[in-house]
C-alpha cells in the first residue's frame, strides 16, 4: 500500500518528501518499528513520541507523521505535518485495515456505568440468535468465537481497526463496542462509521483525567454530535444528561427509560436475587439479571436488538437467556447461607446503585457488609463519597485497598474516611490488605449475611507500586467462605 492512498481525509499541513512510498506498517511506539514503516508521533500524558523519531528512522521508519517537524530533515525520509497526531493515526489506520468498520454493523456505547454489561450482552444475545459476532470491552475483545485479552476500555485505533478488520475477515456481521471518555477526547474512534450509539448514564468520574465534569459531558456528547444521518441514537432520558446527548445529533433519536415516557419503556415488576420480571412496552420477560440498573442495561439492549432487525418476541425470548457478565453482580451462597457478591461498582453512582439493589431485595433480618476500596492515580475527589455510600448504606463498611498503583494504600484510605459522618463511624473499620478485608467480612458475616466486594470485578489482579499481582476477588471469597466451613 502507498502513503498517498493512507493519507486519505486525514488533515495535512506540510509533507516533505514523496507519499508515493510502499508503507509496510504503521506504529506509534517506536520499538516495534520496522524497515519501510510509518511512525507516527503521539504527545501522550507520559511521553513525547517527537522524542523518539530519530530512533524511529534508524529501526527503518521512512515516513513520520508529526505535529512538529524535526529541525533536520533527511531526504531519504517523508515528513508529513498534522494539526493532531491522534486523529491522524485513527485515520490512517482505517485507511490501512481498507475501512473495516464499513462491512459490518458497528454500535459503540458510551457512558460511566453500564457500557461491558450492554456491549457484553448484546455480543451474547447476536451470538445466541445465530450471527457472527464481534466484542470490543474492558473485559475482553471477542472476534466471533475468538478471545483476545482487552488492555484499554477503548483500544488505540491502530488496535480498534485491527480487530474489525480480523473480525470482517471471520464474517462477523455485528460489533458491540465500548466507547470511553478517553478514547473520544484522544480521537480513537475517529473515521470508524458507527450505525449505532447508546447512551447509559453520566455521573462522577474521571476527573483526574477531564478537568470538569462538563469537558466529560461534553466529550461524550460530541460521540452522538458525530454520528451520521442513517444511524439510530438511544439515549436513557432517565439520565438528567440523556437529552443533552441528543441536542446536535444527526442520527434518528430514540429513548428507553423507566420512569418517563420513551421509546423503550420498562416496569420491574419483580427483583429478586433469582432475577427481574419486567414488562417491556407491554411484553412480560423473567431475565435472570438482578437489579434496577440491570433494568436499564437490558431495555437498551432491546431497543438496540430491535433497531438492528430482530423480531420483538424473538428479542424477549433471548433476553431470558443472557447470563450475568464476570464481575457484574456476581454472586456465590456458602454452605453457612452467606451470600458474596463481586461488582465492578467503582464510581458513586454504580456503587450506590448496586447497594441500592441489595437493600431493595435483602429483607433487613440479616447484615450487609460491604468491601469497598478506591484506585490510586485516578480520580481523588469521589474517594470520601465512596466511602459515605458504602457506610451509609451498608451495617458494616470495610474500607480497604483497591489498585494503589504508584500511590500509598493508607493515604487512599484516609482519604476515603474523610467521607464517613459521625452517625456512621461505629459501622465502618479500615483494612489495607484487601485479602485480609475480604476474610474479615467473611469472619464477621452469619448465615443469611451478604458480603458485597465492590470495584474490581472481572479483574484478575491487584496493581501495587506498578507490579501486578494476581488477585481475583470472587476466587478469593470462595475459598476463605470454603475454609470457614471446614
Amino acid at each position: 500500500m502507498l502513503l498517498k492512498e493512507i493519507l486519505y481525509k486525514v488533515a495535512l499541513e506540510v509533507v516533505h518528501g514523496s507519499t508515493d512510498v510502499a508503507v509496510h506498517n504503521i506504529h506509534f511506539d517506536s520499538r516495534k518499528i520496522e524497515s519501510n514503516d510509518v511512525f507516527v508521533a503521539i504527545r501522550g500524558s507520559v511521553s513525547n513520541g517527537h522524542e523518539f523519531i530519530d530512533k524511529a528512522i534508524s529501526l527503518g521508519a521512512t515516513v513520520i507523521i508529526c505535529d512538529t517537524l524535526p529541525t533536520d530533515l533527511l531526504s531519504t525520509i517523508t515528513y508529513v505535518k498534522v494539526k493532531d497526531t491522534n486523529a491522524a493515526l485513527a485515520y490512517l489506520s482505517t485507511n490501512f485495515y481498507n475501512n473495516p468498520s464499513r462491512k459490518l454493523q458497528l454500535v459503540g456505547i458510551t457512558g460511566t456505568n453500564g457500557k461491558t454489561t450492554i456491549a457484553s450482552l448484546l455480543y451474547q444475545l447476536f451470538k445466541k440468535a445465530g450471527f457472527k459476532v464481534g466484542l470490543l470491552s474492558t473485559v475482553k475483545i471477542l472476534v466471533d468465537e475468538v478471545e483476545y485479552k482487552a488492555t484499554h476500555t477503548t483500544p488505540d485505533s491502530l488496535t480498534i481497526n485491527y480487530f474489525l478488520d480480523k473480525m470482517a475477515e471471520a464474517g462477523c456481521e455485528y460489533c458491540f463496542m465500548e466507547v470511553s471518555s478517553h478514547g473520544i477526547h484522544q480521537k480513537r474512534t475517529e473515521g470508524l462509521q458507527f450505525v449505532g450509539g447508546v447512551f447509559t448514564n453520566l455521573s462522577h468520574d474521571h476527573l483526574d483525567y477531564h478537568p470538569t465534569f462538563a469537558e466529560y459531558r461534553d466529550v461524550k456528547k460530541s460521540f452522538f454530535d458525530n454520528l451520521p444521518k442513517n444511524a439510530f441514537a438511544l439515549s436513557n432520558i432517565d439520565d438528567k444528561n440523556g437529552a443533552v446527548m441528543m441536542q446536535n445529533t444527526k442520527a434518528r433519536k430514540l429513548s428507553y427509560a423507566l420512569k418517563t415516557y420513551a421509546d423503550y419503556k420498562a416496569i420491574i415488576i419483580e427483583n429478586q436475587l433469582s432475577g427481574l420480571l419486567l414488562k417491556i412496552n407491554e411484553q412480560e420477560v423473567w431475565v435472570r439479571l438482578i437489579g434496577t440498573f440491570n433494568a436499564y442495561n437490558l431495555l437498551a439492549i432491546y431497543g438496540v436488538a430491535i433497531e438492528l432487525g430482530i423480531e420483538k418476541l424473538e428479542v424477549l425470548r433471548l433476553l431470558s437467556e443472557l447470563e450475568s457478565v464476570s464481575g457484574r453482580f456476581q454472586f456465590i451462597v456458602s454452605e453457612q447461607n452467606i451470600t458474596a457478591i463481586v461488582d465492578y461498582a467503582h464510581t458513586p453512582d454504580a456503587l450506590e446503585n448496586v447497594l441500592s439493589t441489595i437493600n431493595d431485595i435483602r429483607t433487613r433480618n440479616e447484615q450487609l457488609i460491604t468491601i469497598v476500596g478506591c484506585g490510586g492515580d485516578r480520580d481523588k475527589t469521589k474517594r470520601p463519597i465512596m466511602a459515605n455510600i458504602a457506610s451509609e448504606m451498608s451495617d458494616k463498611a470495610i474500607l480497604t485497598s483497591d489498585n494503589p498503583r504508584t500511590e500509598n494504600p493508607e493515604i487512599i484510605i484516609t482519604e476515603m474516611e474523610a467521607g464517613i459522618t459521625a452517625i456512621n463511624y461505629k459501622k465502618y473499620m479500615s483494612i489495607v490488605d484487601r485479602k485480609q478485608a475480604i476474610k474479615t467480612a467473611c469472619q464477621l458475616a452469619k448465615s443469611g449475611d451478604i458480603i458485597l466486594i465492590a470495584g474490581k470485578g472481572h479483574e484478575t489482579y491487584q496493581e501495587i507500586n506498578g507490579v501486578r499481582h494476581d488477585f481475583d476477588d470472587m476466587q478469593i471469597v470462595k475459598e476463605i467462605l470454603e475454609q470457614l466451613n471446614k
